[in-house]
């Protein structure tokens, strides 16, 4: 696979619809995971959005993937699209602390929280948000927003985030693209989600651009996942074409 700073893979991996494709034909579900982390070295997990794992579903995932594998996930609606935000620290504590089985096996990508296309900026509220507990200190976890109104966009809110270490995600969709601004020191988070997958020229051009930001911090990329497989297609051929582009130099 690619640098151990490139991290790529979808937003999901339970999909009998991947298959044959991605899936051989005749594989169980319940070795989707395995399978998917042979050929994928990252994954965002959306089921955090609405509930949260249980340690044995934690502990079975972790046993079922590398070393070197790494999880993302998308944050509870409840702190995003619920309480927006506000007065969330006790929700991003419990949140973060059930991840904890994850973070020992240092297999803990980012945390993303995506707030929706109605949510306004507010430099102060973001600013306290990442002020919780659970989001500061040495085993902090990396997060990233993903911002989904254009308010967001100014260099007031970058600074903010630079001030915390959190990450502007960089989307990419038929609906909204986020500028390509990095505010983290040590991580950068991309979500390429435009319907239709990804040419040939694209993915290499994604390899190119990744290789060298890799240089400088870890790089989470995810590609688009639902019924089509071309999402984890598209991914396992970027991490290809990273792998080819380092060995090259």
């Amino acid at each position: 696979m690619a640098s151990s700073a490139i991290h790529a893979g979808t937003s999901g991996w339970a999909y009998p619809t991947w298959k044959p494709a991605f899936y051989p034909a005749k594989l169980p579900a319940k070795r989707f995971l395995e399978h998917y982390a042979t050929a994928l070295n990252s994954v965002e997990v959306n089921y955090t959005f609405r509930a949260l794992p249980t340690a044995s579903t934690l502990a079975n995932w972790i046993a079922a993937t590398p070393v070197d594998f790494l999880f993302s996930f998308k944050a509870p609606q409840t702190i995003t699209h619920i309480k927006r935000l506000r007065d969330s620290h006790e929700a991003v504590e419990r949140f973060v602390g059930v991840l904890e089985p994850v973070r020992a096996a240092g297999k803990l990508g980012t945390l993303l929280f995506q707030l929706p296309p109605n949510f306004k900026a507010d430099p102060l509220l973001l600013a306290d948000f990442l002020f919780a507990p659970a989001l500061t200190g040495p085993t902090a976890p990396r997060v990233a927003f993903e911002f989904r109104h254009e308010s967001w966009f100014s260099d007031e809110i970058y600074s903010v985030l630079r001030a915390h270490n959190a990450a502007l995600c960089i989307a990419e969709s038929d609906d909204l693209r986020t500028p390509e601004v990095q505010c983290a020191q040590s991580h950068a988070c991309y979500r390429l989600r435009c319907s239709g997958g990804y040419s040939a020229a694209e993915i290499a051009s994604f390899a190119e651009r990744f290789t060298e930001l890799a240089a400088e911090r870890e790089v989470f990329v995810y590609f688009k996942h639902e019924d089509d497989p071309s999402g984890a297609l598209n991914a396992a051929a970027f991490l290809q074409a990273c792998a080819e582009r380092e060995g090259k130099r």
